[in-house]
């Protein structure tokens, strides 16, 4: 019930006329374009309200009436009756279909005509914004209120002539009753959808016209689920007709969400629906920027419930990431918010690898298309591209295909990694690559921080290994191999850091890696990360089982590579070892040497014969003086602490309680009581 007051203020609402409201309107319109909003302007917004508040039953009744009783007879005036007679009204012109045959059945905006009366007009209009509306009436009017008063006015309504013949539908509430003559007028567009159009600019106007039908009936659904077992007979007749015809795609993402949201209830297969979005779609259209776009926000609105109930989005990811490889740019955005969604303990090896693969798979999309275009695919030098031929060279299908594939589970990578990158060494510098090239980094990041949240032990020590094999097996574009290196140290260390015990576990593929001279040259940062592993967490305090004869073999394999680095020039093309390698792998053999004492007088030998072959000046494996008195420098720091090696085991591997100290949480110190103290005093003040 309202007050007086209120009751007063809607009957007034009710009763304003037309040309006060559009006074009113003007008015308005003039004060939202000022620089300050007073109080006037507050009280028109509210008095705006309460009139459209009023009004809103008698507007969602004019809706019904102009949705499903417009004319069915075509617009127009008089028609001259010829030379000796006067004029003459115009014979009633039925409306037609797009196939151009006359329409059996009521006005829907796929019917044509020479001319619409201003109900067909209000017809168009209407359909265009139903879907608001019903959205925007279902959140309002979702009440018991709102439905009270929607069944208080069904006597009062005034209702067409023609909606009187139907007693069921004239005592339904407003709001059913929209939705019952939504739901009729939209199986009416399907079923006009299915007629041959004589013109082009038709055929997508149908396609507009099925999206909008099929998205509506979804919303009429999810406000009476009642409605799903009426619906489902034409949406799943729908499906069938579109599914073989790929420029029918975005009709089918509708569809899509349409089986997603009601599907379960109905008890229906959708697993076609999602072979053909998760399979066919990225898999053929991926060069298609409007349905790319409408894909990915359709993923994006409905991650959860893809993720618990369609198996299949999961497992695409191969084909999903085809958008991404095409276009990135444009798509990567997306691709930061899904790719999480993607990392699983079951995925992420394959995942990671993928991503590697990434400007590879850009590539072949590339050559994909300009092998199936037929085309003489030239450079502007008249030169033919070596990697199309490859692309069509039955020996090295398979590589390709391998990167094309449309689901996981057909192998982590495959074996010919390095014959791929040679094969497509000319696409390093091809637009669409180097994007691509670009976003993998920030992928990597992601993919990373997601998978030590679902990863165990076991799959971590697995990532490691790829970290490893990989730094070595990327495509050759100099920028991009550098920031995967970063990203690969970056986590390398965290993952230690996470699980100390992996060192131990992968310590054979780690001491390896150390051991390859040829990657202090040429993975540097990885290199460098990798030494300072072995050294921080070979030691019996991360693993028990880190036994002397590990220690002892880890520090031959550094051994041998830092007295081969410094006891000759670098190899023909290749730059000094960088000072901070030399200094790495320094610390890693004193660290080594600190936890099993026997191997403190090779790496003091080696640290003064260091110091008295420098006195000399430049070196050859050094070209910088002062990189050179920064490694002398540390070395002697080093051997100094190896003379006492109590202290230096102190030092170079300090107890856990000293690296992360809680002295404001130990209760034998003076902080605590020294922190709660000030707190009480500033408190106080």
């Amino acid at each position: 019930m309202y007050s007086h007051g209120s009751e007063s203020l809607i009957k007034q609402a009710r009763e304003i006329e037309e040309s006060e409201l559009q006074r009113f309107y003007s008015r308005l319109v003039k004060l939202l374009q000022g620089k300050e909003l007073g109080h006037e302007t507050v009280d028109s917004l509210q008095r705006l309200h309460i009139i459209l508040f009023a009004d809103k039953y008698t507007r969602t009744k004019k809706l019904v009436d102009w949705l499903r009783y417009a004319s069915i007879t075509q617009g127009g005036g008089t028609s001259s009756g010829g030379f000796f007679t006067g004029p003459r009204l115009r014979q009633p012109v039925p409306i037609a279909e797009l196939d151009g045959t006359v329409s059996g059945d009521f006005f829907t905006v796929l019917c044509v005509g020479q001319s619409f009366t201003e109900d067909q007009w209000m017809n168009v209009y209407s359909f265009s914004m139903l879907r608001h509306w019903l959205l925007t009436y279902h959140s309002v009017c979702s009440g018991t209120t709102a439905d009270t008063d929607d069944r208080s006015e069904v006597d009062g309504s005034v209702v067409s002539m023609v909606s009187a013949t139907s007693s069921s539908s004239r005592l339904l509430p407003p709001k059913e009753r929209l939705r019952e003559k939504s739901f009729q007028y939209c199986q009416r567009v399907i079923e006009q959808s299915d007629r041959k159009a004589h013109r082009r600019s038709d055929t997508e106007l149908q396609k507009a016209c099925l999206v909008e039908a099929v998205c509506i009936l979804d919303c009429v659904c999810v406000e009476e689920p009642s409605l799903v077992y009426r619906t489902f007979p034409c949406i799943k007749a729908l499906f069938g007709r579109l599914s073989s015809d790929l420029s029918f795609a975005r009709v089918v993402l509708p569809i899509a969400q349409f089986y997603l949201n009601h599907g379960e209830m109905a008890a229906v297969d959708c697993e076609t629906v999602w072979k053909l979005v998760f399979g066919q779609f990225p898999a053929e259209l991926f060069n298609d920027p409007f349905l790319v776009h409408e894909l990915l926000r359709f993923l994006r609105l409905n991650l959860k419930s893809l993720q618990l109930r369609v198996p299949l989005y999961i497992q695409s990811f191969p084909n999903l990431l085809k958008f991404l490889a095409w276009d990135s740019p444009a798509v990567v955005d997306d691709f930061v918010d899904l790719l999480p969604s993607l990392v699983t303990a079951g995925t992420a090896v394959e995942l990671l690898h993928t991503l590697l693969d990434l400007p590879c798979l850009s590539a072949t999309l590339v050559l994909q298309l300009r092998s199936s275009a037929h085309k003489l695919s030239t450079t502007s030098g008249g030169r033919g591209l070596l990697s199309l031929d490859a692309f069509r060279n039955p020996s090295f299908r398979g590589l390709f295909l391998f990167l094309l594939r449309g689901e996981a589970g057909a192998g982590d990578t495959i074996d010919r990694l390095s014959t791929l990158h040679e094969l497509l060494a000319e696409a390093a510098d091809w637009p669409r690559v180097v994007q691509c090239a670009q976003t993998v980094p920030v992928l990597l990041h992601i993919f990373f921080n997601t998978v030590v949240t679902v990863a165990d032990e076991k799959l971590l020590a697995h990532l490691i290994l790829v970290m490893l094999e990989r730094s070595s097996l990327l495509l050759n574009l100099p920028i991009y191999i550098k920031e995967v290196h970063r990203v690969f140290r970056c986590h390398l260390l965290r993952l230690c850091k996470l699980q100390p015990s992996l060192v131990v576990d992968q310590s054979r593929e780690f001491i390896e890696f150390a051991g390859t001279t040829s990657s202090v040259y040429s993975k540097e940062e990885m290199y460098t990360h990798v030494v300072w592993v072995l050294g921080e967490y070979l030691s019996v305090s991360c693993d028990s089982r880190c036994s002397v004869r590990l220690i002892t073999s880890c520090f031959e394999t550094l051994e041998a590579v830092l007295f081969e680095i410094t006891s000759s020039a670098p190899p023909p093309g290749a730059a000094c070892p960088a000072p901070r390698v030399v200094t790495s792998l320094m610390s890693a053999l004193a660290k080594l040497a600190s936890r099993s004492h026997d191997l403190i007088p090779r790496v003091s030998l080696f640290l003064s014969k260091l110091r008295t072959v420098t006195r000399g000046g430049s070196v050859a494996w050094c070209s910088d003086e002062e990189d050179l008195v920064a490694i002398v420098t540390r070395g002697e720091e080093l051997w100094s602490l190896l003379k006492a090696p109590g202290v230096a085991q102190s030092v170079l591997t300090p107890p856990p309680h000293v690296t992360t100290p809680q002295w404001h949480r130990d209760t034998n110190m003076s902080m605590p009581l020294e922190l709660r103290a000030l707190t009480i005093s500033k408190r106080e003040a």
